[in-house]
């Protein structure tokens, strides 16, 4: 069996304040609606380095200790792997300011329901705030996608 494969990684981080937590408007076209901000971890970029680096381009602040709190995958077409380390902080600092990537604010957990979430989010977001999660992996089973949370 094969133990190399290639894997586009990213990252999302829950940066949250007692009940309010930091969601992005984001404005991309594949994942658009409320999110975390994140991205890209790039080629040799320590994977914690790569999201206190994100959240700062996309938000204006300096996150501290993020915590890793579960994964999200899924196998692409071409055999490739996407993966989402998903991290959360309530430590950071700095002014709040929105990028090209959203607008970037404030909201309390309760109202999230009431945003249009980005997809999966809804789902995603038991990773988060559930401790006895950490996985979301979508897998392809009779020709649809459907996600699984352990």
């Amino acid at each position: 069996m094969k133990r190399t494969e290639v894997v586009e990684l990213t990252n999302m981080c829950m940066v949250y304040s007692g009940d309010k937590i930091l969601v992005q408007d984001k404005l991309d076209s594949y994942f658009r609606g409320i999110t975390f901000p994140g991205g890209h971890v790039e080629q040799g970029e320590p994977f914690t380095d790569a999201v206190i680096r994100e959240v700062y381009e996309e938000t204006g602040l300096t996150i501290e200790a993020p915590r890793l709190c579960g994964v999200k995958d899924w196998m692409n077409e071409d055999g490739s792997r996407y993966v989402v380390l998903l991290y959360k902080t309530d430590q950071f600092s700095g002014t709040l300011k929105s990028s090209e990537e959203g607008e970037v604010f404030w909201i309390r957990k309760e109202e999230l329901a009431g945003e249009k979430l980005a997809h999966d989010m809804e789902a995603l977001l038991k990773v988060f705030m559930d401790d006895s999660l950490s996985e979301f992996r979508y897998e392809k089973t009779d020709g649809k996608w459907e996600y699984r949370l352990r």
